[in-house]
């Protein structure tokens, strides 16, 4: 009778485990990332109840008692260990208190390159109780001094290779912000940091002074492109450092990896995500100042790299180097990032081994991110009951011609259809609250939607499109005046306000085009001319690179006689988007950005067919 009990029960587990992988495949998969998530929170919890806030400023002072000789950082092949990085980041506070009037809420602006320094000077000034703020090293001239004012710092802190960068603007600076430079000789008005760290003490800064209040208490300063024109200041909580540096843990890493970061560290992917996530698990960082297509995977073997950080751009980049030999012949087992396209995952997969993709999706500022836990090929992240319970979000109707959410006659937002792109949002409450931006306040609530469904509720508005699979998240598009193009996202009316200053252009209208094989959207400037005014392509190739970041150039110029506006007065992209940059689907006169002519340069029938199937690279 038990035999056959016991037979019964078997086959009944044998059943239910059938039923569940039939009907509910990734049970087990959301349910262990779900223990992860609830583990994390309790341990913030236990954390605040204690009255202990414990930072990650303070994990990684604690490795470096625990682990002082473990590799934390590996430049260039110097190693700097735990215990190094402690003391060298001791010595910029202890030269900073001595020679400067920083005090505990003061913030100081960092414009470095990834260096080592970096990390010393950020954590010195943490030790202080600063807030840092991360300025993007592409960027140039107003874009830069309007950064520097926005967080209204009483210090700047510059790399060595970036002070003919902040010499150019150094006149303009708002009187009361000290310059100071990571090198012996420095420009006039500009103070040599590295001297005075060639005498400071490497002793431990009391923890008073950088203790926290709260973890609501903002300690960073990230910019975003701002959609209404110049970059914004993104307040970044201790909190969502803490969130930031679980990044690697939830997606399995361990103290024992090995992880290779070739991002922007003023970026959050590459500073809370790749350096937070180090410290959160006590790991090793291998360090690159600019990723490189062809020493990415020599790097690899070299450093025994068994984790990376990516971009879309970046795993393209790689399919794109020439095939040879070994390719598969490395360690790495995992890669942490977001934006690769799904048929650039898959041959990145038949190609280099057996890597599991765990991309994300997540913006800097937001109060919503999604993991892809599972490896699903294409999708930015899983959603189930158990995820809305924590995170409340929805997708939306959105009007793509009048670049706004629709609304029915009572006023209220509706849901799309499960498959149907929609606009995501995400509910702001106290459990996921949404800290906004330094500065003007507009620019904060320009990022909320208010009485979406009811009255008085209020959403961020993630300015992204997403479509709903079978409790995958897919990315669609962006809206709004953004493109994203070598993985950083572009802000339209920054763009179009560096072309207007120009004496010849009357109308500028910038947008971001779809180019085979690209991630992202290259930039594309419609322009109509004043009266009597001639075009100058070398003078308006000129204005671009010398004002703007690489990536923001527009690739493509269409000369307009005159532009579509929406029935608010805006400028109508929507059409002008659809058309692209195809010369036999335009009448209008095209041009294309030569780097080696210095010029725009006229698009022709031959010049798109090089575009389009690869010959010509942009």
């Amino acid at each position: 009778m038990s035999l056959s009990w016991l037979a019964g029960l078997g086959a009944g587990m044998v059943f239910l485990h059938f039923v569940q992988k039939l009907v509910f495949p990734y049970f087990w998969d959301d349910f262990c990332y779900l223990l992860k998530v609830v583990r994390y929170g309790i341990r913030l919890q236990v954390y605040s109840y204690k009255g202990e806030l414990f930072t990650v400023l303070d994990k990684f002072l604690s490795h470096a008692k625990k682990q002082p000789q473990k590799p934390f950082i590996i430049h260039e092949g110097d190693i700097y260990t735990y215990q190094d990085v402690d003391k060298r980041s001791s010595r910029v506070a202890h030269a900073l208190l001595n020679h400067s009037t920083l005090k505990r809420g003061d913030t100081v602006a960092l414009l470095m390159s990834n260096e080592p320094d970096f990390l010393h000077v950020w954590f010195g000034l943490a030790k202080l109780g600063c807030v840092v703020a991360f300025l993007n090293s592409n960027v140039r001239s107003n874009s830069l001094l309007h950064c520097i004012r926005c967080c209204e710092p009483k210090a700047v802190i510059v790399g060595a290779d970036l002070l003919g960068t902040i010499e150019e603007i150094l006149p303009d600076i708002p009187e009361g912000i000290s310059v100071w430079g990571m090198k012996d000789l420095v420009p006039k008005g500009v103070i040599s940091l590295k001297e005075k760290l060639s005498t400071a003490s490497d002793k431990p800064v009391p923890r008073s002074f950088h203790v926290a209040s709260s973890l609501k208490s903002p300690c960073l300063y990230i910019f975003t492109s701002g959609t209404t024109g110049l970059p914004k200041a993104a307040v970044i909580t201790q909190l969502q450092i803490l969130k930031g540096s679980a990044g690697l843990w939830a997606f399995g890493c361990s103290p024992d990896d090995i992880i290779y970061i070739t991002l922007p560290l003023y970026h959050s992917s590459g500073s809370l995500l790749g350096i937070g996530g180090c410290i959160e698990l006590g790991a090793t960082c291998v360090l690159k100042k600019k990723f490189s297509a062809s020493q990415f995977w020599n790097d690899c073997k070299k450093y025994n790299v068994t984790v990376f950080q990516y971009i879309g751009e970046l795993c393209r980049y790689l399919c794109k180097q020439p095939k040879r030999e070994g390719e598969k012949d490395h360690k790495v087992r995992l890669a942490v990032g977001n934006g690769v396209r799904k048929d650039v995952w898959k041959e990145f997969l038949d190609r280099f081994g057996n890597i599991k993709m765990c991309e994300f999706y997540g913006a800097t500022e937001a109060n919503i991110c999604f993991m892809n836990h599972t490896g699903t090929i294409g999708s930015v992240g899983r959603t189930n009951f158990f995820y809305k319970l924590f995170f409340n979000f929805d997708l939306i109707k959105y009007d793509f011609k009048k670049d706004e959410p629709i609304r029915n006659a009572e006023g209220w937002c509706s849901r799309v259809k499960k498959g149907e792109p929609g606009l995501l949002i995400s509910r702001v409450n106290a459990k996921n609250p949404f800290f906004g931006y330094a500065g003007n306040k507009k620019h904060t609530e320009k990022k909320l939607l208010c009485d979406v469904f009811k009255k008085g509720d209020v959403y961020f508005n993630t300015g992204d499109l997403m479509v709903e699979d079978q409790s995958f998240l897919y990315f669609w598009d962006r809206i709004g005046d953004t493109f994203r193009w070598k993985g950083e996202n572009v802000a339209t009316t920054e763009v179009a306000d560096v072309i207007g200053k120009l004496d010849f252009i009357e109308e500028t209208n910038v947008y971001g085009v779809a180019v085979p094989d690209y991630e992202g959207k290259a930039g594309m400037a419609s322009i109509i001319l004043k009266p009597n005014k001639s075009l100058d392509l070398e003078k308006l190739y000129e204005q671009v690179v010398t004002f703007l970041p690489a990536y923001a150039c527009p690739r493509f110029l269409r000369i307009q006689e005159k532009m579509e506006m929406t029935g608010t007065f805006k400028l109508q992209k929507f059409n002008v988007v659809e058309e692209g940059f195809c010369p036999l689907k335009i009448s209008d006169p095209l041009y294309f950005m030569d780097n080696l002519k210095k010029s725009y340069v006229p698009l022709t029938k031959e010049l798109y067919e090089q575009i389009i199937i690869g010959k010509m690279k942009l």
